[in-house]
């Protein structure tokens, strides 16, 4: 763990929306307004928009002359869209469930939260899931006690869901939680997103995966070497296309950026935001919150 408190990002930072490069934006659009229920906020020519309450959490830019990652290669996990409440959770479920049935791939008690799995139709993983309130969760020796546990998804939505939200799932707010990533190697990681970019480690699993956060959340990074285990740099092809890091203020995002290019990394600053790719190619945009 990271202990100098000037290298580790603000304890209040969280994660914005994921970028998507897609083959096919129209059916995309669907899965993610029609059946995960979040709202389309705009689209503009190749490239539209989706979250709720007019925040942005999921961007799928339309990039149809790019292939398929290779198998066993670095990208994207999951994207992980946290609901407010257990209801708001049980809605989205049931329609991801009724619309796009196949796309369901499991789902599990973390101790620290309820989580549901989904493939989006290209192939993307999903993880719609709900927070249980901090003060519950159990800490030892400085790493997070999270388990993967049962959870009986039709008992959870008949405990949840009601015909109103079945009519009007859209309810409360969501957003994008964390973000888990498929990469080469553990020890890596551990030096990019913990050493330098400045998270610190909530829970390790040796080197198999790694989880990390800023201001003692469960995890707002993940990596894993469960599909990709020695994958090197990724070419440019159809699913991840960036992941957005909100830093609270400007300060902080100057702070980042000196400390990454302290450790010899190439950023770019447009004035507004500082982009970075880690050692697998994936795309890393910092920012501050963005004014409402």
């Amino acid at each position: 763990m990271t202990s100098n408190a000037s290298d580790l990002l603000a304890p209040d930072t969280a994660m914005g929306a994921v970028t998507l490069r897609v083959g096919d934006l129209d059916r995309m659009i669907a899965y993610y307004r029609d059946a995960v229920t979040l709202d389309l906020i705009s689209q503009h020519g190749d490239t539209a928009v989706l979250g709720r309450g007019g925040v942005p959490a999921m961007i799928l830019q339309h990039a149809p002359e790019l292939k398929n990652p290779e198998p066993r290669s670095a990208g994207l996990f999951h994207t992980a869209i946290v609901f407010e409440t257990e209801a708001a959770l049980a809605a989205a479920v049931y329609s991801v469930a009724q619309r796009f049935p196949h796309s369901f791939t499991g789902s599990s008690d973390h101790l620290v939260s309820k989580a549901f799995y989904f493939t989006d139709p290209e192939g993307n993983g999903v993880e719609l899931y709900w927070d249980r309130d901090r003060t519950s969760w159990s800490w030892t020796h400085g790493q997070i006690e999270m388990s993967t546990l049962y959870l009986d998804p039709n008992a959870f939505l008949q405990q949840n869901l009601t015909e109103e939200l079945v009519e009007d799932p859209r309810i409360g707010g969501a957003s994008v939680g964390h973000v888990h990533l498929s990469v080469g190697d553990v020890a890596t990681a551990r030096d990019f997103y913990v050493d330098t970019l400045g998270f610190e480690v909530t829970s390790a699993f040796g080197s198999q995966a790694l989880f990390v956060s800023a201001g003692g959340y469960h995890h707002h990074m993940a990596m894993n070497v469960w599909n990709s285990l020695g994958a090197g740099r990724r070419q440019q092809t159809l699913g991840l296309g960036q992941v957005e890091i909100v830093l609270p203020d400007a300060d902080g995002v100057a702070a980042t950026e000196e400390r990454l290019r302290h450790h010899g990394l190439q950023t770019a600053n447009d004035g507004r935001t500082v982009t970075v790719a880690d050692p697998w190619n994936n795309t890393l945009l910092l920012r501050t919150p963005t004014p409402a």
